[in-house]
């Protein structure tokens, strides 16, 4: 069966795609050139004009704050409930390969040779298996803290040891109007102005608050606050809601407030335009100085899923090469709140192949 995923980082994780190509365009270069012509025009006949809409003019989407509340409370309810999910009594076991990205859920690792790590021709591209933890079942790269996404959209490279890094999931939510304490941010109340492509603020001191350090954090929602005497199944049931709820939410988010990422490693910056921070060393970055080639990022850039081979029993005997066509993959926590007693969310069950019975080792071979 052939698989047809057009984003960079689920083929990856599905063992398509080279190394050293770039990530494909979210959005056609069709389209994109059409989008920079048109704003080109704009300002050739409107050099000095006021931006309109949020949050391009440096205020917020009204209808987004409570959004942005709900993934940043939804983040931290998933993550409870994975540490006593992956380090509680009834704890689920996550392989993780010393030498490459590879994550299994189960007591014993696969033994289907995809390796591609170091020295992984001696030992036939088999995976040498350790404990793995939280940040192997889902992964939230870091990006730059911008304390004004409007008029200091970019980080320079001297800037780099100056300015937090924290999740870009979380910085999202700052950016769309959660408030932090120790990541102020510009809160405006006026729009900017855009004169021949630049931004500049005319607004006094008075018009915006400088920063959100002395407020204080809005209570979870009830279905988000940390319940005590959680069963493993009950556990398992709220951290998939809180995934489907984070990635549904971050991609309402992700439609008004841009996120870039490179197109050749996992680097990613929220705001309208990437850092400039020369820490690429992917393929071709001698060209770039060590420059990002930064495009549209998606959702699986915002929240790495790390896609995992399905198992239908934990403590049954590992995966085999020979089967490997006829198993399915899913995300590594949908997989492990599923052997946690779970039910399959519904946009995942055809990723993990339920409906597949799987032969035995001597009759593979007959199987067409």
């Amino acid at each position: 069966m052939k698989v047809r995923v057009r984003n960079w980082s689920t083929l990856m994780s599905l063992g398509q795609g080279k190394k050293g190509e770039r990530k494909p365009y979210p959005t056609p270069m069709k389209e994109l050139i059409r989008r920079a012509k048109e704003e080109k025009k704009l300002r050739q006949e409107n050099p000095c004009r006021m931006l309109e809409h949020p949050p391009d003019n440096g205020l917020l989407v009204p209808d987004l704050i409570e959004v942005a509340k709900q993934v940043y409370h939804a983040r931290e309810s998933l993550l409870h409930s994975l540490s006593l999910l992956i380090a509680g009594e009834a704890a689920i076991p996550v392989k993780k390969c010393r030498f490459c990205s590879e994550v299994h859920i189960g007591h014993c690792g696969h033994e289907i040779k995809s390796c591609e790590g170091r020295k992984s021709g001696s030992r036939d591209s088999m995976h040498v298996w350790r404990r793995g933890g939280i940040r192997d079942v889902v992964g939230f790269p870091y990006c730059y803290h911008l304390y004004d996404r409007v008029c200091k959209p970019r980080v320079g490279h001297k800037e780099r040891f100056g300015i937090q890094r924290l999740p870009a999931i979380v910085e999202l939510c700052i950016q769309a109007g959660l408030d932090l304490p120790h990541y102020p941010t510009k809160r405006r109340n006026k729009p900017v102005y855009s004169i021949e492509g630049r931004i500049v603020d005319f607004d006094d001191k008075e018009d915006f608050e400088l920063d959100n350090e002395d407020k204080a954090l809005d209570p979870p929602p009830e279905q988000y606050k940390f319940k005590e005497g959680l069963t493993t199944s009950q556990l398992s049931v709220t951290a998939v809601e809180s995934w489907l709820e984070m990635r549904s939410g971050a991609m309402k988010l992700m439609k008004k407030y841009s996120v870039v990422t490179c197109g050749y490693c996992s680097e990613v910056q929220v705001g309208p335009k990437g850092h400039k921070v020369r820490m690429c060393k992917a393929a071709k970055h001698q060209f770039r100085d060590g420059l990002h080639a930064w495009q549209e990022a998606t959702i699986d850039d915002l929240i790495m899923p790390n896609h995992v081979w399905h198992v239908r029993e934990l403590d049954g005997p590992p995966l085999a090469n020979e089967m490997k066509r006829y198993y399915g993959k899913a995300p590594a926590i949908v997989e492990l709140c599923v052997q946690a007693g779970a039910p399959v969310p519904d946009q995942y069950a055809s990723m993990m192949r339920l409906d597949v019975v799987t032969p035995d080792l001597d009759e593979y071979d007959l199987v067409a």
